[in-house]
């Protein structure tokens, strides 16, 4: 697993995925579903002649070293394929193209599609389309074959060297993508923006990990994110370096850092994980915890957060693990009145420095397990008569009335 790239709050490097602002819109803040950092994988492509398919969802944005060369050319950060020919060696036709199928980390709800040409200028795509399907269980590409997929970026031009965002009407899940490429070329990176929608299923009388981003957890907003972005501490995985985690810059002033995630659904929290691996002179001295119940709150300002765990001091290059809520074990306070559910949770670290991974492990509300299935339920995909009756719709309602007549 790899680290997003570093930046500030609103900038957002060429060609990475991560939660920093990219214009034109929000959806390039939302998770990369398809990233090798949420476990991501690529199953199948028509052909990678010059470079390999699985570089496409690297987290990192592509890279090039000019005059590099290997046995089948210069060796590009991305997916190339060979040069299409027809019969007699001709230009291929206008339909001709090479695909990948991408398995998404998370199945989710798709916002955005971000396809990176960086690097490729004499070699890329002249244009791309891009299908989606969702397929339950673990699908070889034999078996997505005959999956129902559905276009959700219709055929559009590329250009060399540059990133081309896609937004994406939004309302099913999906798991897995498939980008075409007319007729051949190369492509840096694929980035699939997007909302997890975990299976409840999975979620049902199990204590999980609440705030991970594989279960539908997200940062909601951060203070800083100089060196790395807090989406990192949520992320799949053990943190193998700094870069990996959430690391803030020095603070000269006073007061302290802090981070806001939002868990799967409501629930309880029993044990949070905070961990400084790999922070050794640069950890922060402390960390506190509260929480936020949107069904309960009487207000949106920071007096509607509780307590979870007081401030508590941490130590450099250790896991850290506490049972909540402290406060309520010191208050001598029953084991079941201390279990106060919550929807959001309020990370602080004082007064900087950098955290490899959060983790808050508890289980679903009742309520909560009841949303996550209507959830899962909404964004079920449409069987082909749905498709049908919604394409039929749609037409209806771009037609005037005069062809309303006609068609009835």
């Amino acid at each position: 697993m790899g680290p997003e790239h570093p930046g500030d709050l609103d900038s957002h490097p060429r060609g990475t995925g991560g939660c920093s602002v990219h214009p034109p819109g929000e959806s390039l803040r939302l998770p990369d579903l398809a990233s090798r950092s949420l476990r991501g994988s690529v199953i199948a492509a028509s052909d990678e002649f010059f470079a390999e398919k699985e570089n496409l969802i690297k987290p990192g944005p592509a890279t090039h070293q000019p005059h590099t060369f290997g046995h089948k050319g210069q060796v590009y950060d991305g997916w190339e394929t060979r040069r299409r020919r027809d019969a007699g060696g001709s230009l291929p036709g206008p339909g001709a193209n090479d695909w990948v199928i991408v398995r998404l980390g998370a199945p989710g709800v798709v916002h955005a599609v971000v396809v990176d040409t960086a690097f490729f200028r004499g070699n890329f795509p002249q244009s791309c389309s891009v299908e989606a399907c969702f397929v339950a269980g673990y699908p070889d590409a034999a078996a997505l074959a005959g999956a129902s997929w559905r276009e959700i970026v219709p055929r559009s031009p590329l250009t060399g060297d540059a990133p081309h965002v896609f937004e994406v009407p939004r309302s099913r899940r999906y798991s897995h993508v498939r980008l075409r490429i007319y007729p051949d070329g190369g492509v840096a990176r694929l980035r699939v923006h997007g909302q997890v929608v975990p299976d409840p299923s999975l979620l049902a009388g199990m204590t999980f990990d609440l705030a991970a981003l594989e279960n539908g957890g997200d940062v909601l907003s951060c203070s800083d994110q100089f060196y790395s972005v807090p989406r990192n501490a949520i992320s799949p995985g053990l943190s193998r370096v700094m870069g990996e985690g959430w690391e803030t810059r020095r603070r000269r002033a006073g007061g302290n850092e802090w981070l806001k995630i939002s868990l799967t659904q409501r629930a309880v929290v029993s044990v949070a994980e905070i961990d400084t691996s790999g922070y050794i002179g640069n950890a922060p001295g402390a960390v506190r915890l509260r929480g936020y119940d949107l069904r309960t709150a009487a207000g949106a300002d920071d007096s509607a957060w509780f307590e979870m765990l007081p401030l508590t001091a941490l130590l450099p290059d250790t896991v850290h693990k506490f049972r909540l809520p402290v406060i309520g074990e010191a208050a001598g306070e029953l084991a079941g009145e201390r279990d106060q559910p919550v929807t959001s949770v309020w990370l602080e670290v004082f007064p900087d420095g950098g955290v490899a991974r959060v983790r808050l492990h508890g289980s679903l509300t009742d309520d909560g397990l009841a949303e996550a299935r209507r959830r899962w339920a909404r964004t079920a995909p449409l069987t082909y008569g749905q498709a049908f009756v919604a394409c039929r719709f749609r037409m209806r309602a771009a037609m005037s009335p005069a062809s309303l007549v006609r068609l009835v």
